[in-house]
């Protein structure tokens, strides 16, 4: 697993569309359902007529999870869902989480650290998965 400056992530050797499929069902068997889907290079060819390599951002959600947040502070609504994004990165796929974990730096309730640990440790399981499989 690799550390990013606001997430973590992995690399694999499936394509994209294959990535995606899997981290879909990963995140599925942590409870994350996936409640938004931009296909950002699509987005820009039909906008921009600009082409690019294929990248997706995925907008996971674990509702329990989001529930207990919103609970605590209304505002943290700004911060969901979880992005995923998934990449081509010329001959390797990067699939990359949003750290949860940067939540509580930003809210101060009590209670949401642990939250944020949950959430955090259930997107690194699911990308774990990805990483097992190559």
């Amino acid at each position: 697993m690799e550390q990013l400056p606001y997430g973590f992530g992995v690399r694999t050797a499936l394509a994209p569309e294959a990535a995606e499929a899997a981290v879909r069902a990963a995140l599925a068997d942590e409870g994350f359902g996936v409640l938004t889907e931009i296909d950002v290079a699509a987005t820009f060819q039909a906008k921009l007529g600009v082409q690019r390599s294929p990248y997706k951002i995925l907008g996971a959600c674990n509702p329990p999870l989001a529930h207990r947040a919103l609970g605590l502070d209304e505002q943290l609504g700004l911060l969901l869902p979880c992005n995923v994004v998934v990449y081509d990165e010329g001959g390797a796929t990067m699939v990359a989480a949003m750290d949860p974990s940067l939540m509580p730096q930003l809210s101060p309730r009590p209670g949401l650290a642990e939250i944020a640990a949950e959430a955090a440790e259930r997107l690194r399981r699911a990308l774990g998965r990805l990483e097992a499989a190559g």
